[in-house]
């Protein structure tokens, strides 16, 4: 049985974006509210120390759906997203065995 498409998106805040963070951190969650409301799983959410500030796990049925709620976040100028569609282990040798 094929896993639920799953995607890490990595993001990037730009300074209108930590500035919302920093004034209201409840936003996080705001955010993760909005993308389940297209229809997507939010998995897991991580605030990160390096060269992105946030990773979320994020499951949804297509890529046609996770490009609408990357696009819609993106939209707004206040964060920049790279989505990568995640196989799990299992599948990947799954497919490398047919």
């Amino acid at each position: 049985m094929p896993s639920v498409p799953t995607y890490a998106m990595l993001t990037n805040l730009g300074p209108d974006g930590w500035e919302t963070l920093r004034k209201n951190p409840e936003r996080i969650r705001a955010v993760r509210e909005e993308v389940e409301s297209t229809g997507l799983k939010v998995v897991a959410q991580y605030a990160l120390l390096g060269q992105y500030d946030f990773l979320n796990i994020i499951e949804a049925p297509d890529e046609q759906a996770m490009a609408r709620a990357a696009i819609m976040l993106a939209a707004r100028g206040t964060m920049r997203t790279t989505t990568l569609q995640a196989i799990p282990v299992d599948d990947l040798v799954s497919i490398l065995q047919q």
